[in-house]
């Protein structure tokens, strides 16, 4: 099967499976917040692996900012995961697990854009 260069990077392949994660625990999210926090939350945790695959194939440049944009979603991701602690919807083991996710992933992203700056 051929691979496209940003399916190699460990951070996108991190990030996919942050989705994953994402996915599996808002499956058990409330009805009332189909169109609410699980889309936002899905959306955001989806929306860093995009951008790590959109910005793959420019320049440095344009690579660093869609690493940027990765980022950002990152912490949208950040904050569902604070609202989903606070409302109920997750576990405290939840939380840690997608916490710990997120910092490692945006220490991966931070790494890259530092390389991609050099």
């Amino acid at each position: 099967m051929n691979q496209f260069n940003f399916e190699k990077l460990e951070v996108y392949q991190k990030s996919l499976d942050f989705s994953d994660l994402v996915y599996a625990i808002t499956k058990t999210f409330p009805k009332e917040e189909l169109y609410g926090l699980t889309s936002q939350f899905r959306r955001a945790a989806v929306s860093i692996s995009l951008n790590i695959a959109e910005g793959s194939g420019g320049s440095k440049k344009e690579f660093a900012r869609y690493l940027n944009l990765a980022s950002n979603s990152l912490k949208e991701c950040i904050v569902c995961v604070t609202i989903s602690k606070r409302q109920g919807f997750i576990t405290s083991e939840q939380e840690i697990k997608l916490r710990f996710s997120l910092t490692e992933i945006s220490k991966m992203l931070a790494g890259l854009r530092k390389y991609l700056n050099q």
